[in-house]
């Protein structure tokens, strides 16, 4: 019998499709590297109305993430739209139920990254991706963003942050990713995919 590969989660909130996208452009640069897979896992959206029940599997795109897909990770790669200069409620709601994970340790010394999508190219994607990064540290993870050793951070003329990548989704939500974004994306997934089957190696230590 054949042991699984370790994966990279690539756990992500998207209400229009462009977090979505940029989640599946990490997810070909983490298989692009051997020995490693990418494994996509959404959340589900929250509501005031607490009667409001979402189906346990989503008609399209990737399923919902549970706490196990996060307890055996390699690596993560958390991904939300940006909500007022923060991560979107779905996203938060999903990391407030992990106390179990950070009370075993279970994310101590594991690589962890971040992305996300404005509509406007000021809309707080820096910020966005800081919250993000917030609770990892309390997880104790490896925080990993855009080293400028990728060139296109000092070309890209919409989304691109040296916290991550991000994407110009435009007013309507509806820009696709453009070849900057896109090359971003895929160079982050390359890099936790690395550091995870580096840190996996030696035990968690550099």
């Amino acid at each position: 019998m054949t042991a699984s590969l370790p994966y990279v989660l690539i756990l992500y909130y998207s209400r229009h499709g462009a977090t979505r996208a940029m989640a599946e452009r990490l997810a070909a640069g983490v298989e692009s590297c051997r020995g490693i897979e990418a494994r996509l896992r959404t959340v589900p959206p929250v509501s005031p109305t607490c009667e409001a029940v979402d189906p346990e599997i989503p008609e399209e795109g990737a399923i919902y993430a549970d706490l196990d897909d996060l307890r055996h990770c390699a690596g993560l790669a958390l991904g939300s739209p940006t909500r007022f200069g923060n991560m979107a409620a779905p996203l938060k709601h999903f990391i407030d139920t992990t106390s179990e994970l950070w009370l075993g340790g279970a994310l101590v010394d594991k690589p962890a990254t971040a992305f996300t999508s404005t509509s406007s190219l000021h809309g707080g994607q820096e910020t966005t991706l800081i919250s993000m990064l917030l609770p990892l540290l309390h997880h104790g993870m490896v925080y990993a963003g855009l080293p400028y050793s990728e060139t296109v951070l000092m070309e890209t003329q919409a989304g691109g942050t040296p916290y991550g990548a991000s994407h110009l989704a435009g007013k309507r939500s509806d820009r696709p990713l453009d070849e900057s974004e896109r090359q971003l994306a895929h160079a982050q997934g390359q890099r936790i995919a690395r550091l995870a089957l580096s840190l996996a190696h030696t035990g968690g230590r550099p």
